[in-house]
């Protein structure tokens, strides 16, 4: 790999490791889990391992001793909660011998995940279930954005799209039995290696607001037509108008003013103005980033938001060019951020389908305490699979249907941009006028590079960042010699040697002897190599 290569696939690497988790325990004293704790079951988690044979020949493992107990299990806490979408597995070694077992309950292990925090949690679980072999050490693993579920609440969302879930559990057999159990587990491991790759690396649209006055012409289209006969929709109150009174460009921000003011338009008297922008640009997939401070009062709605560009609606640009054939919500509608003025310091995001009949199902949001006092990017990641929302990096809500249709994702046509600020009923009887200020709205897609680089698989490693050493998860199955590549960020090699593990863990010990930083692995295996990135603390 030439070091021009080496570099840009590192960034895309470390882009992604970044958001990635680790969760990992071998009954070694090499774990980041410390709160394993038994439900209606005694454990042990220092027991010598009573069959060191097989695909597992460690010394220690956890002993799991159900004695007949309803709802026996085994879990534990995480310190962040678990992101299921993308590259994510737990794995475990697990050891049923036939003379710990009693009754007729099939021989299976489940791996269930709950929200901790609530006081019924198991109402929040999701769990996958898998069948095992008695009197022999196998690996199981937990894949569920692949693996066929359980929700407990049968209207709770899918796995991959939850972001509440803190709790592990393992039971074993069953539940709702009083049969006994005594199994040992070994390795547990849960990797998120990150978000699946978009590499959305390429600008292909922005406006930065250099311009003072008005707004580009070429870039955007003020809707001011009403589109009913009674106004806007959900009873808002205001005109839209392209005056500069409402939307102007001014210190390198794009400036919407909401206003108190009679305005007399279209045979309507209206209390309040406002604008409302429609992108002349429209994509597929791809990431939109908008850095924006949002307007203060209550009664307020600013929105940074989407629709499908075959919408029906009187006087949006779209229309006004031959593509309004379809109407909402069967055009899809996507809000990266809508803000009520009545919640001052939370942005929500939601996609609007005609499976939910257009309503508000889809959602998720996050506190931000400065939300109308500073600058935030306001950040939607769409593929073809899944929408990902954030703020300043941070993830919120996360929609990608197992089983994708036009009615749960119209999601696959072009989408163009709004930015505006509505006003509701509930506008505060002093409010005079606020705006909200852009600095910028860029719009990247994937670029030819990109999309010819890298393999979706990924070498596991744990803890990252790393202090002293560090564990490597060997992706490759077949026998042969592994080499081990270190680089830095200019590709320099470091180190390099080979191993002829297979299907183990690797400790890399020397790896605290490196320089704080972020290093390139290799993994190579014949004529496979496979790269991950991670950081020395």
């Amino acid at each position: 790999m030439s070091k021009t290569s080496l570099i840009a696939v590192t960034l895309l690497l470390f882009s992604n490791l970044l958001t990635g988790q680790s969760f990992y325990d071998d009954f070694e004293g090499h774990s980041n889990i410390n709160n394993w704790t038994g439900d209606g079951c005694q454990i042990d988690i220092h027991r010598n391992n009573p069959s060191k044979k097989g695909i597992n020949t460690s010394n220690r493992v956890m002993e799991y001793k159900d004695a007949g107990e309803l709802f026996a299990n085994v879990r534990f806490d995480a310190s962040k909660d678990f992101v299921l979408l993308g590259n994510s597995t737990f794995t475990f070694k697990i050891f049923v011998p036939t003379s710990g077992v009693t009754g007729s309950q099939s021989n299976k292990v489940s791996l269930k995940l709950q929200n901790g925090r609530l006081d019924a949690p198991w109402e929040t679980q999701s769990s996958v279930e898998k069948n095992i072999k008695l009197d022999e050490w196998q690996e199981v693993s937990f894949d569920f954005s692949k693996d066929p579920f359980i929700n407990f609440n049968p209207q709770s969302r899918e796995p991959i799209e939850r972001l509440d879930f803190n709790r592990v559990i393992i039971q074993i057999n069953g539940e709702d039995n009083n049969d006994k159990v005594t199994a040992y587990i070994d390795d547990f491991s849960y990797v998120f290696d990150g978000l699946p790759d978009a590499s959305y690396d390429k600008l292909v649209w922005s406006d930065e607001f250099e311009t003072a006055g008005a707004i580009n012409s070429q870039k955007w289209y003020p809707q001011t037509i009403l589109p009913t006969d009674f106004g806007w929709y959900n009873n808002e109150l205001q005109h839209y108008t392209n005056r500069l009174e409402n939307v102007f460009v001014q210190d390198g921000s794009l400036h919407i003013v909401a206003k108190k003011e009679l305005f007399n338009d279209q045979g309507q008297i209206k209390n309040y103005t406002s604008a409302r922008l429609n992108s002349k640009f429209a994509f597929t997939y791809g990431r939109i980033e908008v850095k924006a401070k949002l307007p203060v009062g209550v009664g307020t709605l600013p929105a940074i938001w989407m629709l499908g560009r075959n919408i029906d609606e009187k006087g949006g640009y779209w229309q006004t060019q031959g593509y309004g054939k379809v109407v909402w919500p069967d055009c899809g509608e996507i809000d990266i951020m809508e803000h009520w003025g009545a919640n001052q310091n939370y942005a929500s995001s939601a996609t609007h389908t005609p499976t939910s009949y257009g309503n508000t199902i889809n959602v998720g949001g996050q506190t931000i305490p400065t939300a109308t006092q500073s600058f935030h990017i306001y950040e939607l990641e769409w593929t073809e699979e899944y929408m990902i929302f954030r703020v300043d990096g941070k993830l919120h809500l996360i929609f990608s249907p197992a089983h994708k249709n036009q009615s749960n994702w119209p999601f696959d046509d072009p989408f163009y941009i709004l930015l505006n600020i509505a006003i509701l009923p509930d506008i505060s009887p002093g409010f005079e006028e606020s705006a909200m200020e852009i600095d910028y709205v860029r719009v990247y897609q994937e670029s030819a590079s990109s999309r010819a680089s890298l393999s979706n698989q990924r070498v596991a490693v744990f803890p990252n960042p790393v202090g002293d050493v560090l564990y490597v998860q060997n992706p490759f199955q077949s026998d042969g010699r592994l080499g081990i590549e270190i680089y830095d960020l200019q590709g320099k090699p470091i180190k390099n040697y080979q191993t002829q593990r297979r299907g183990e863990i690797i400790s890399l010990q020397w790896v605290e002897q490196l320089h704080p930083g972020a290093y390139i692995l290799s993994l190579t295996q014949g004529n496979k190599k496979i790269s991950t990135v991670f950081i020395k603390d």
